[in-house]
């Protein structure tokens, strides 16, 4: 497939893009340690779930020390024993300054509480109790080398405890890594977004045919944006409540899910896949439904189905699953069958597969401290071979418009030029038996009276004859218009026919100290008229040896290809503009100064008769070649022969 060169700068363009992008998000993400990791940390298991209220004595919390657990740094959380929704973690801080602080990558629970020295110091309600919050703690001077307590409870899913990793050291180095570290997300996320919207907002203007494909693609895109924003662990920066990111996560989930499938029916050709295609819509259809009727119960109902929402968000993450896989290995199948579309979208997933293959087991061997990372690329690949194909099919549709208004402009000329020609068929056949008997009969009698009249009289009678010799021409010409069919349809050998032709206008030529050279295959044969093949012939030979100046040659060549045999007559005579061109086989249109036009009419109408086509080819100043394509015949010994 070759490329033209504004779309092979626009593909350098959007490629260098994409790895300036990349390589930012890699220096964000692994930028080099903004403060010193510890080592560990310590907890216990507390019954009930009533978080503390200052003041209180953290000695109550250490009064039974047998109860702490050591738990070693980078850690998965730990899952809480039945009964067990609340937990006590115990830091041992460092030594520290004024201005520092503690960052900690992920404490599960929705109520979160930090104390020092009896103090309340932090208190937040984590933004998703069930995949962890990160927070950060400010510190001061005189909490250096002391315990800091975390209070943490109400986590439905069982885990309590820290996650991943723990850090002190300056505030505004661990800000600054906390915004970092996860900026890329809400970057990649509200860049979907707005593409969303400016995507909408062209759509709008589709026909309806399109306008569907392009608003399930606005859903996709927007939908990929809003999760890949709700799952960034940065939100708790700006986000005090948890509740708008959950309505945001769900409603996202379930879009993506609908909306993919439902674009993945309108962009491609499914053929024999086709009812499988529609029934796994129409299931996901309903079960997009039944999600969000429990979605809008959960609202009316103040928030208590939260663990039932949460169930039915992790099976709609599965059954996504499901749904791409079963709509990957379609796009594989018509991709093998050669379909572009399908090979795009394959390529976009299949950068989505190893980007989510790479972050799973990176995460696994990082026994859960890793951030998911790459998989926001592999969906930004996915989403732009997504538009592609459509800006792909919107190209296709323009140039089908393009080449469907050049197809009905060619109609409307030949329509005309039909109707130019059967009114001129018409009044040839009427008019030309009419006029021609009382020409004959004037010129009878000219040519008595010249005989009897003086030298001077004979020149009037002589140029008076001329000029009906001429109009007589003219209307044979018009005869032979109206009536272009072959008589008998002969079996003509083109070579012989062009010989003859050829030998008729070397004297014409010679005047012209101009040459014509016959480059001829023997053995081909079509069938018509001698005559008038030999008419059409004259029309073109005599127009290119009129049109010779120095050193004239015109070469005339046949050959065969496939059914038909192809006559070239090539000229280097002074050639026509594209103007000229576009006008030749009109009627009363020539380029010569007593010429009619009807010699290449006629010459059109016999090649149309025959069943071929006539083509001219020219350049002002370089001369011009006519091509004729006739219907290919065989001999009689040829047709022997093969049935031999």
């Amino acid at each position: 497939m070759r490329f033209s060169l504004h779309k092979v700068v626009v593909i350098l363009v959007v490629t260098l893009l994409l790895i300036s992008i990349l390589s930012l998000g890699i220096v964000l993400k692994w930028g080099g340690p903004a403060g010193s990791a510890l080592t560990g940390w310590e907890m216990k298991w507390m019954n009930g779930d009533t978080a503390p209220s200052p003041p209180f004595s953290v000695d109550i919390i250490d009064r039974s020390e047998k109860d702490w657990m050591r738990i070693s740094s980078n850690s998965k959380g730990l899952e809480a024993p039945t009964g067990i929704s609340a937990a006590w973690m115990r830091i041992s801080l460092p030594k520290v300054k004024d201005n520092s602080a503690v960052l900690i990558d992920k404490v599960y629970g929705q109520d979160i509480k930090a104390f020092a020295k009896n103090a309340l110091i932090y208190s937040s309600k984590g933004t998703d109790p069930f995949k962890g919050s990160k927070i950060l703690i400010p510190l001061s001077k005189d909490q250096s080398q002391d315990q800091l307590y975390i209070w943490s409870s109400g986590n439905s899913d069982g885990k309590l405890g820290i996650a991943g990793s723990i850090l002190t050291g300056n505030y505004g180095k661990l800000l600054a890594l906390y915004v970092k570290q996860d900026i890329m997300d809400i970057f990649i996320g509200t860049s979907l977004v707005f593409l969303a919207a400016v995507c909408g907002v062209c759509f709008m203007f589709l026909k309806r045919e399109l306008f569907f494909s392009g608003f399930f693609l606005m859903l996709v895109i927007l939908s990929s944006g809003a999760l890949i924003i709700t799952n960034s662990p940065s939100l708790p920066l700006v986000l005090s409540s948890s509740r708008a990111v959950d309505i945001c996560y769900g409603l996202s989930l379930f879009t993506l899910l609908l909306s993919s499938i439902l674009l993945f029916e309108k962009m491609f050709d499914h053929g024999k896949h086709h009812a499988l295609v529609i029934k796994l819509r129409k299931g996901m259809v309903g079960y997009t439904l039944l999600c969000l009727s429990l979605w809008i119960l959960n609202l009316c109902l103040s928030y208590r189905l939260g663990g039932l929402i949460q169930y039915a968000e992790n099976l709609t993450v599965v059954l996504m699953l499901i749904q791409f896989l079963l709509l990957l290995s379609l796009a594989v199948s018509d991709a093998f069958r050669g379909k572009v579309d399908a090979m795009i979208f394959s390529g976009g997933f299949a950068f989505l597969a190893i980007t989510s293959l790479t972050d799973l087991v990176m995460y696994t061997v990082s026994d859960g401290s890793y951030h998911l990372y790459w998989w926001k690329w592999g969906v930004i690949v996915l989403v732009i071979s997504l538009i592609v194909i459509m800006g792909k099919g919107f190209f296709s549709s323009h140039e089908q418009v393009v080449l469907y208004s050049r197809d009905l402009e060619k109609f409307n000329n030949d329509l005309q030029r039909s109707e130019k020609m059967e009114i001129i068929s018409e009044l040839a056949a009427s008019v030309a038996h009419e006029v021609q008997n009382p020409l004959h009969v004037t010129r009878g009698f000219l040519q008595i009276l010249g005989e009897r009249s003086g030298q001077k009289e004979k020149e009037y009678f002589q140029m008076a004859m001329t000029e009906l010799d001429r109009a007589s021409l003219i209307i044979t010409d018009f005869l032979t218009f109206a009536k272009p069919e072959m008589e008998s349809a002969d079996l003509l050998d083109v070579s012989g026919e062009l010989k003859h032709v050829a030998g008729v206008l070397i004297p014409l030529a010679n005047l012209r100290a101009a040459e014509i050279i016959l480059k001829l295959n023997t053995g081909l044969f079509v069938k018509g008229s001698s005559s008038k093949l030999k008419q059409a012939f004259i029309n073109i030979l005599k127009n290119s040896v009129e049109s010779l100046q120095e050193n004239g040659l015109i070469t005339i060549t046949v050959w065969q290809s496939g059914t038909y045999i192809i006559i070239s007559v090539l000229d280097n005579g002074e050639g026509m503009k594209s103007s000229e061109l576009a006008r030749l086989g009109e009627p009363y249109y020539s380029n010569k100064s007593k010429g009619t036009g009807l010699g290449l009419m006629v010459t059109f109408r016999i090649i149309e008769a025959m069943g071929g086509t006539i083509k001219f080819h020219s350049q002002l100043g370089e001369g011009t070649e006519v091509i004729v394509k006739l219907p290919v015949a065989y001999s009689e010994e040829k047709e022997v022969l093969a049935c031999v």
